[in-house]
């Protein structure tokens, strides 16, 4: 299945709008980037529940951990043991620096943990190199290259 669409789940409002603006910059549509805000929004979206009867199956996936309703942890395990979702790559975007966090997300099928960096600057050129491997470089499953 083809997708450029990207869902990006995270509930700090700045950083959403940073990573939004990263990815627009090298040329991701605005349509193509899907937000929600928590966990149980991330599953109802991926699993076209409720609200997202219509969402379209997004070709990546960016998750934050630290969220309410229903933690990144839970998303992930959630998307990679179910046989729909579990082939969609999932970056984890967080603010953890703990190697437990790291370790989990591996064993759990998390195709790349990324920390968030401290200041503007750093934060969008980490963002700008994640762009530009993942969207322009990786060829993902399924032809789901995202331009």
């Amino acid at each position: 299945m083809n997708s450029n669409d990207i869902l990006l789940i995270e509930d700090n409002p700045g950083d959403a709008r940073l990573i939004k603006e990263a990815l627009q910059a090298g040329g991701v549509a605005v349509s193509n980037i899907h937000h929600v805000v928590d966990g149980a929004q991330a599953m109802e979206f991926l699993q076209r529940d409720g609200e997202f009867n219509d969402a379209p199956e997004p070709g990546l996936v960016l998750l934050d951990l630290n969220l309410p309703k229903m933690d990144g942890r839970t998303v992930l395990t959630k998307m990679k043991t179910d046989p729909v979702l579990q082939e969609i790559p999932v970056i984890i975007l967080t603010t953890s620096f703990a190697g437990v966090d790291v370790e989990y997300c591996y064993k759990n099928g998390a195709n790349a943990f990324m920390t968030k960096a401290a200041n503007f600057d750093d934060l969008m050129e980490s963002l700008n190199i994640f762009r530009k491997f993942w969207l322009s470089i990786v060829q993902l499953p399924h032809g789901r290259l995202i331009h």
